[in-house]
């Protein structure tokens, strides 16, 4: 599908987009179906890389929750994808995939899924897209910069070889920094930056998260399932969620830990103590797991303390909430006092692990930070400061939790961005 791109004489494209992911592919795409000359530029071999480990290749596209949900998925910034929504919904996501020959199925809890569970299905529909558009598109090409004229205002693309691609019109959909062996290096806040833009920090979202607890590596591997798990910032309760944790070799992972990771994440800064709280027991309310408690030692007397908690508790964490309890393993359950009975009970409800630091941005799920929602118009993803450019994707300040939410704002602000640039101006486009 990669074909030579001439940059001498009057060859520049219309539109050039940077990136082919899934929002620079909607982009163009769409550019392309409204008859706009579109160029599309990937550095890599091949096109959709990142896309083709989304959902461990089974690709979880988008999610069946209605546009409030979105924008809530979204935190303080989701309310800027109100015109990317309406125009671009998960319906017209699901609509698009179905005529390009990719039914999609959804699950109990709202993810959508391609119905054959590929995600080379998902690019096949997206890379159709891209013929039917008749787009130009240019795989192993790098860029190096934006071209400026005064205006501002675009008048083309540096490619690293050192020649010019002109364009009128360019739009930016380069991805974040995570998992960068897929070509997400950044490049794109490089030329946002270039371009005047600000830049709010990067960091890591939907991330795991270490601890320096010295029972970390006893846990490797250890699931606990439907448990309660709440971040703590100075001793307060900052997010609290309900599911499986895992420990892992250097801290803790899962599904619920990736969607409140960003609250640890803002908060391990000097000075905080940021810790997560777990109850282990969620089920019982602590009245009744202290009775709990109590008749199990009432009808089990000459067993061991040790023995008690081999029963209630995994084998690899019994030992580790036994030294946290400070009770000598080898006590008849029968001696242990009322204010241990209440000291054990208080663990299960409020088990602790500082937390010191997430994983690095190269492993997170997706980056946090980006381009800043200030400095696009959200009616059109054109530029504020400089005419004819455009951003799309994880490249903006917008992250949002597991569940298909993600993919999703690619797709809409990709091929809103593609719209807008193929109306050349349009609704509200001014700086």
């Amino acid at each position: 599908m990669s074909e030579k791109i001439t940059t001498t004489g009057n060859d520049g494209a219309g539109i050039i987009v940077l990136g082919g992911g899934p929002a620079g592919i909607m982009a163009a795409g769409r550019a392309g179906e409204l008859g706009a000359k579109t160029t599309l530029i990937e550095k890599n071999p091949r096109l959709g890389l990142k896309l083709l480990l989304t959902g461990g290749g089974r690709c979880n596209v988008t999610n069946s929750a209605g546009v409030k949900g979105f924008i809530a998925a979204f935190g303080k910034n989701g309310k800027f994808l109100y015109r990317a929504l309406s125009v671009f919904s998960s319906r017209s996501l699901t609509g698009f995939l179905n005529s390009h020959g990719v039914p999609t199925r959804a699950d109990p809890d709202g993810k959508i899924f391609p119905a054959d569970d590929k995600a080379e299905s998902v690019l096949g529909a997206l890379s159709g897209y891209l013929r039917h558009g008749k787009i130009r598109v240019a795989c192993g090409l790098g860029a190096a910069g934006i071209l400026l004229k005064d205006g501002p205002e675009v008048e083309g693309v540096k490619l690293s070889d050192g020649s010019v691609l002109p364009g009128k019109r360019i739009i930016i959909a380069t991805g974040g920094m995570s998992y960068p062996g897929t070509g997400s290096t950044g490049d794109g806040y490089a030329w946002a930056k270039q371009c005047g833009h600000t830049i709010v920090p990067l960091r890591p979202g939907l991330t795991a998260l270490e601890s320096d607890e010295p029972f970390i590596k006893d846990l490797q591997g250890l699931t606990l399932q439907n448990i309660t798990i709440a971040i703590l910032v100075n001793g307060r309760k900052a997010a609290a969620e309900q599911g499986d944790l895992l420990f892992t070799h250097f801290g803790v992972s899962g599904p619920k830990l990736l969607v409140m990771s960003g609250t640890a994440v803002d908060a391990l800064k000097p000075g905080n103590t940021v810790e997560l709280s777990l109850n282990l027991k969620p089920e019982l309310p602590p009245g009744e797991l202290t009775g709990a408690i109590q008749n199990f030692f009432s009808a089990n007397g000459a067993k061991q303390f040790s023995s008690y908690l081999k029963e209630v508790l995994p084998a690899s964490l019994a030992p580790v909430f036994e030294r946290r309890c400070g009770i000598d393993h080898a006590r008849q359950c029968a001696s242990i006092t009322g204010a241990e009975r209440r000291r054990i009970a208080d663990l299960f409800g409020d088990f602790r692990l500082h937390l010191t630091r997430p994983r690095p941005l190269r492993e997170a799920t997706v980056t946090r930070g980006g381009v800043s929602l200030a400095e696009i118009n959200p009616l059109t993803m054109e530029s504020r400061l400089v005419r004819g450019l455009y951003f799309c994707g994880e490249v903006l300040d917008l992250d949002g939790i597991t569940g298909g939410y993600n993919l999703q704002e690619a797709f809409s602000t990709g091929y809103l961005a593609g719209q807008s640039a193929a109306a050349e101006r349009g609704p509200d486009a001014s700086p």
